[in-house]
């Protein structure tokens, strides 16, 4: 099956170099980098982006980002490891679709059937934030996903959502990535999702009280760590694969297109606890995501709202939460997107939900 390759790359910038020798003060280096901020776009480094759609955290679609920024939500940076794309997004503000959560996010412009895929999407990033407030009660306080997979038909749930998150005064957080069950019947209020960990806590694991909160997980990421993903779709089968230095590299394989959550029995554990208060005790489509379109979305998801998760938003003033810490930012050095031929176009999606 031939497939359209589009890959990540870091082009050097003479500019960045030539300054850097010949900058030696700590404020010149500041004029250095809003310089640089001015002349390289996120699509200079990252140019996936004809692929794509963006969405800010003001909760508009600027469409293809191509030669194009934005100092609040979505753009280009460096370091002393490289070039990097920033995507920032405040716990309060106007979101996208049903939403709760703000999002600076791109959105796959094609979807793709599970049955017949062969696509894929990797990434290299490091999280540089998340929200300093929320309730530790709430599964979705203090994270980020930072990677998914969403249907644009049926109920338009998520068999994919790859998170980062960090509890207030823990060095370490936890990746792991969810699966929501394909909710079988018209009625989507009963659906969940399975948690699995990759390094850390998986999506279960919440304090006792608001501000109680569990132990910090020994095996986890620091903020700024470094890690790496890649989503690979083949016939009806989601690959998944994690890497970090110094940390093991994790692969997990999940059924797109056949349920092992068809019947009340078969509701795994850890939902039935982390689910029992609100009644979510949804069965799965026999055939799961069969039959739908999904696409791919990358970028800074913030799971930290005033709404459901406790998150302080200063009544949607982007400037204070900024200052405060309340706000998701996560930084990619790389990333790459693999469209099959069967691929189709995705505009009624964005018709729905723009």
């Amino acid at each position: 099956m031939n497939k359209k390759n589009i890959t990540s790359l870091v082009p050097a910038l003479s500019i960045c170099a030539f300054l850097t020798l010949i900058c030696c003060k700590n404020d010149t280096k500041k004029l250095e980098i809003k310089e640089l901020e001015k002349t390289v776009y996120p699509s200079d480094i990252i140019p996936i982006f004809n692929n794509f759609k963006l969405v800010l955290g003001d909760g508009s679609n600027i469409g293809q980002p191509l030669n194009y920024e934005h100092k609040d939500y979505f753009y280009a940076t460096t370091d002393d490891s490289g070039n990097w794309v920033v995507y920032k997004s405040p716990n309060g503000g106007n979101t996208h679709g049903t939403s709760k959560n703000t999002r600076t996010e791109l959105a796959q412009t094609k979807k793709w059937y599970p049955n017949s895929a062969n696509d894929k999407l990797t990434a290299t990033l490091k999280v540089i934030n998340v929200s300093t407030s929320g309730d530790a009660t709430k599964a979705g306080a203090y994270s980020v996903v930072v990677g998914q997979i969403h249907s644009a038909d049926g109920h338009e749930n998520e068999p994919l959502k790859i998170y980062y998150k960090k509890f207030p005064g823990h060095t370490k957080g936890s990746v792991f990535w969810n699966y929501e069950i394909n909710t079988k019947g018209d009625d989507n209020s009963g659906r969940w999702d399975y948690s699995t960990a990759v390094w850390g806590y998986d999506f279960s694991v919440v304090g006792n009280d608001k501000t109680i909160y569990p132990e910090e997980p020994q095996e986890g990421l620091e903020i700024g760590e470094e890690f790496s993903y890649e989503v690979f779709v083949k016939d009806g089968i989601m690959n998944l694969k994690f890497k970090s230095d110094g940390h093991e590299a994790k692969t997990f394989s999940k059924n797109l297109i056949v349920s092992e959550y068809t019947t009340k029995a078969g509701i795994p554990l850890q939902t039935r606890d982390l689910y029992s208060e609100s009644g979510r005790d949804g069965i799965e489509r026999e055939n799961a995501y069969a039959g739908e379109g999904l696409f791919f979305k990358q970028g800074c998801y913030n799971q930290t709202n005033g709404v459901t998760t406790g998150g302080e938003t200063y009544g949607g003033n982007i400037v204070k939460q900024y200052e405060t810490g309340n706000y998701a930012e996560v930084w990619f050095k790389k990333a790459s997107n693999y469209v099959s031929d069967e691929a189709v176009s995705n505009e009624g999606y964005f018709t729905k939900n723009d």
